[in-house]
């Protein structure tokens, strides 16, 4: 990934498809690739755990502006 593009303050975010559950958010590009590498080792496992619940317990994800910015 581009690491200016990652800068530039976009997220990929799963909302919750039940109200027990919390959304996920991850840094990104605009269109939403994240570098999995960038990630700490808990940031890592829970983007992996939100990949593999989309559909589940967790939406598809959006790309949107980070709320930093």
């Amino acid at each position: 990934m581009d690491t200016l593009n990652a800068s530039g303050g976009y997220e990929l975010r799963f909302h919750p498809l039940f109200a027990n559950h919390r959304p996920f958010a991850f840094p990104c590009d605009a269109i939403g690739h994240v570098d999995m590498d960038s990630l700490s080792e808990p940031m890592f496992n829970n983007y992996l755990y939100a990949r593999a619940m989309m559909g589940l317990a967790l939406s598809w994800p959006e790309v949107r502006l980070s709320p930093s910015h």
